[in-house]
């Protein structure tokens, strides 16, 4: 995928995340994906454990809102810094993350998403 496609594609990846569509989300995961966040630091293994924690993420999660803020094209895929807006209580957090993104084909393969938790945020 050349670097303009490869930035369509994470476009759409991550409105999938503001959109809390899971299925649609998931369908961009290979079904060995390796993901991490700040609830699961040691990592994800599999598309059906991946399932089973963004379901009910993204159910809690419902009006928070993902942008990219700068996207860079790797050798395997890319990093995308970004900033989450999140609702919680009657505030809304504002968040930067660092996002590692690696692909085979266009399906990820690796996911690793580096953010500092806002507080009163439950992660799981």
């Amino acid at each position: 995928m050349n670097d303009k496609d490869l930035k369509k594609y994470v476009h759409k990846y991550m409105e999938c995340w503001s959109d809390n569509n899971p299925e649609e989300l998931l369908k961009y995961y290979s079904k060995n994906i390796r993901f991490v966040d700040p609830a699961n630091p040691q990592g994800l293994k599999g598309k059906s454990g991946l399932e089973s924690y963004l379901v009910p993420l993204l159910r809690r999660n419902s009006n928070w809102n993902w942008t990219i803020e700068e996207f860079i094209p790797s050798k395997k895929g890319c990093i995308i810094k970004s900033q989450a807006v999140i609702p919680i209580g009657k505030r809304k957090e504002i968040v930067s993350c660092i996002d590692i993104i690696e692909l085979r084909g266009k399906k990820i393969t690796r996911n690793e998403i580096f953010f500092d938790t806002p507080k009163g945020y439950k992660v799981k």
